[in-house]
């Protein structure tokens, strides 16, 4: 099997049974974002506390990509400290710019990597951790 079929797969699995899809019944940080070129859009949420993510959620509607992604970002970031989480956003940043990284923290993101070879859809994988961004400021606030 072929690296592309494997992350092909990654990618489907997470589009069709997304993680943490959901809503958090405690008081949350919400962030609701989309993307008006494409249509995608994302209610990200986040339970912070003393600093760290307990948990994440999404509700949302768009392409594989997107979903996959936001599935995937929220696996990834609970129970990571804020500057962990943002940093793992900088370094998918980096990696959809076409950057080598690896992801030890969750390597099923590195299955995005082909990604960068599409800058049409670069922004449908960026939506979800554009979110997360802009839900730490708000908590920073």
């Amino acid at each position: 099997m072929q690296l592309d079929d494997l992350y092909r797969r990654v990618i489907m699995d997470h589009y069709k049974t997304p993680r943490n899809q959901g809503e958090i019944d405690s008081n949350a940080v919400t962030i609701d974002l989309n993307n008006p070129t494409c249509g995608d859009r994302i209610s990200l949420q986040m339970e912070i506390e003393d600093g760290v993510v307990k948990q994440a959620k999404f509700r949302g509607e768009g392409c594989s990509i997107s979903m996959a992604s936001a599935s995937m970002m929220t696996e990834a970031v609970k129970g990571k400290k804020l500057d962990e989480a943002l940093a793992m956003a900088d370094k998918f940043s980096e990696m959809m710019k076409g950057a080598s990284v690896t992801f030890d923290e969750y390597e099923d993101i590195e299955a995005l990597t082909g990604v960068s070879k599409f800058p049409a859809r670069i922004k449908c994988a960026t939506l979800a951790w554009n979110a997360l961004r802009k839900g730490v400021a708000e908590h920073k606030d």
